[in-house]
């Protein structure tokens, strides 16, 4: 994909020890749905052609444009080197795209950055008051990592079950698996959205499937 859109950055919001959000000016015309993503480079020398992807985590009608991303300084990539932006920096996007999109109430299994997907969309049905019926599932590794922490807790009418795998004496200890899947959800005819490392998406899908869930009720990026 061409990324034929330049961004300018704005302001750099610190959520976690490794996270940050990142906001951007938006190009006249640009436009995406909740959920979906798009492939983003540094418009710096020698980065131009280093695209990764990333969620849009502000609401489709908003003037900015915004990314939650995680910074691995240990890889010496884009995330890391994204870290390093202060305001008037520019990076370059293209088009959007993804899969993902609010396809009604259910469970948002989530692992570390695979949230970003669902912020936009369970955002907007808090601002809807339309989170009946909505369950999060969301794994990290420790509570200091969890993102956007505040948000889920406050949030009325959502569900949220936080799974830590260092252990806590507040959330669940471990892994998202089936023993905690069947503690958890209730009923296996709704909507299952699913984001995270690969191996955590595939250890839930196929527990889901397992437990009578068809495909057409799983919700992932193709």
């Amino acid at each position: 994909m061409t990324l034929t859109h330049a961004l300018t950055l704005l302001d750099v919001i610190e959520l976690t020890p490794n996270t940050r959000h990142y906001v951007f000016t938006r190009p006249d015309g640009y436009e995406f749905e909740i959920g979906q993503a798009t492939d983003l480079a540094l418009d710096q020398d020698g980065w131009r052609d280093e695209k990764r992807p990333f969620t849009f985590t502000n609401a489709p009608d908003a003037d900015i444009l915004s990314f939650t991303i995680k910074s691995y300084p240990d890889h010496n990539g884009v995330t890391d080197r994204l870290w390093s932006l202060t305001p008037g920096d520019r990076v370059l996007v293209g088009d959007p795209w993804g899969a993902i999109e609010d396809k009604g109430p259910g469970v948002f299994i989530a692992g570390g950055t695979g949230i970003t997907p669902f912020i936009g969309i369970l955002k907007a049905r808090a601002r809807k008051g339309a989170l009946e019926n909505c369950t999060l599932i969301y794994a990290n590794e420790a509570a200091e990592n969890i993102i956007l922490k505040p948000c889920w807790d406050s949030m009325d009418g959502l569900a949220v079950h936080h799974v830590l795998s260092e252990g806590s004496d507040e959330h669940h200890s471990g892994r998202i698996d089936e023993t905690l899947l069947k503690e958890t959800v209730q009923d296996w005819g709704q909507s299952f959205y699913v984001c995270g490392p690969p191996s955590m998406e595939e250890s839930v899908v196929k527990i889901l499937r397992e437990n009578g869930v068809g495909d057409d009720q799983i919700i992932r990026e193709d």
